[in-house]
């Protein structure tokens, strides 16, 4: 897979993500731990794509 189409793939899982999380906080009854979750793996993504686009050889 090129850096590229890597690059892309994560974009989209953190767009995913995003719209994962704002249904989950409009949902009721919602769950605060999963929540969290969500929203730590959507950080981690995106500094996984901060990385790759500052460092791409890294």
């Amino acid at each position: 897979m090129s850096l590229s189409s890597h690059l892309q793939e994560l974009k989209r899982k953190h767009q995913t993500l995003s719209e994962t999380v704002e249904k989950a906080q409009a949902a009721p009854g919602i769950d605060d731990l999963r929540v969290a979750e969500l929203k730590k793996k959507k950080l981690r993504l995106k500094e996984e794509i901060a990385k790759l686009e500052t460092h791409p050889a890294l």
